[in-house]
């Protein structure tokens, strides 16, 4: 019997090539030249004149050409349809993200849609971004807009632990709340899957979120330490690694659209993705809670509070920086939450606007004050 092409199942589980250690960037030339010979990079103008001596080194010795992109700081479509211009006036035969998220995505998709092939080169473990086939696309002002399935992994993933280690802490708190929320969303979304790849998916965001759980105050005591290098190696590799393997039958859930209502409001500026997903896994549980009684998301709710008071992730709107915000701006967020393709309707009961609100603004509900009036960050 012929297959067709409703009968394939396409994964982009892993980057083709994936170089991981210290200081490995002076190292990685052979490698970036084995892709083009006309790199284009992109980059905030900031990020790139810190590492420019050595792309300067490394474009001697493998004889590049090397163009930097203008990049500042979204991943815009205005900003794609700047860089697809560039990269045709420098006859760029490969893309290099170097940053953190925004950067990384623009790197990617600007590639994807060149057909060009991409080297992505995390500065921090905030998220996995350097792993993905998938970007996020953002409104100039910073708010969500929509995001792009991409047709395959970064070609190649230059891990250097060296630039991670210099950034600062907080990006790699935010990367243990983006990470945990893949078993907290996979396992309403997935979890009561039978294919055997979507099973193994789940299972690794378990894995995942225990070793998150077990490590990440060592890891932050220790930068650069053994636990800490788990931890990076956990953020930014293993939980891209989840999503591959799951596919898009693996999906994310109320984290990350609580996060997307949240970048619409102009007092989450100053805050991290990751940040605002691991507030949006409580407003998950919480919703668990309030429509289905569950006692087991009740408790999940506050072991994940005690955890984000250990390490520094906010449990409520005042320690996310939103106490100012309006009832009727976090309305205006709860209901672009809920837009209808919003993946909040992944999870297993219908949901409205106004029972988001009550949500968000009960995720501290029945846990200790200290955490709830901001004293714990």
């Amino acid at each position: 019997m012929p297959v067709t092409a409703a009968d394939l199942s396409v994964l982009c589980v892993a980057p083709t090539h994936l170089y991981r250690g210290w200081s490995l960037l002076p190292q990685a030339g052979e490698a970036i030249a084995h892709l083009g010979q006309c790199p284009l990079i992109v980059a905030t103008p900031e990020r790139y004149q810190a590492l420019a001596a050595e792309f300067e080194a490394i474009a001697h010795d493998q004889s590049l050409s090397l163009a930097v992109g203008t990049f500042r700081g979204e991943c815009s479509e205005a900003t794609l349809a700047q860089l697809r211009q560039e990269a045709a006036q420098h006859h760029a035969d490969v893309i290099i993200g170097i940053g953190g998220g925004k950067a990384l995505d623009t790197a990617k998709l600007l590639a994807d849609q060149l057909d060009l092939p991409v080297v992505t080169i995390p500065t921090s473990a905030a998220t996995c971004a350097a792993w993905t086939a998938l970007a996020n696309i953002y409104t100039e002002a910073g708010a969500f807009a929509y995001d792009v399935p991409l047709r395959r992994c970064p070609d190649l993933l230059l891990l250097d632990y060296r630039l991670v280690q210099s950034a600062p802490k907080r990006t790699l708190v935010a990367g243990i709340g983006d990470a945990l929320a893949k078993w907290y969303e996979a396992s309403v979304s997935s979890g009561s899957r039978q294919e055997t790849l979507i099973v193994m998916a789940v299972q690794q965001a378990r894995v995942l979120r225990d070793l998150l759980f077990q490590q990440s105050l060592a890891a932050l005591n220790d930068v650069g330490g053994t636990a800490w290098q788990n931890v990076v190696d956990a953020t930014t590799l293993m939980a891209g690694m989840m999503g591959g393997l799951g596919g898009a039958q693996c999906r994310t859930v109320a984290a990350h659209a609580i996060h997307n209502g949240l970048t619409h409001l102009p007092q989450s500026k100053g805050t991290l993705h990751g940040e605002k997903v691991a507030y949006g896994i409580l407003v998950q549980l919480r919703l668990e809670e309030l429509v289905q009684g569950s006692q087991l998301a009740a408790s999940a709710r506050q072991q994940l509070c005690q955890f984000y008071e250990q390490v520094g992730l906010p449990c409520s709107l005042e320690q996310l920086g939103l106490q100012e915000a309006s009832l009727g701006q976090l309305q205006q967020a709860a209901t672009i939450a809920c837009a209808p393709n919003s993946d909040i309707h992944y999870l297993p009961f219908p949901v409205t606007p106004e029972l988001v609100l009550e949500a968000m603004v009960s995720t501290g509900v029945g846990y200790s004050a200290k955490v709830m009036d901001g004293s714990a960050r």
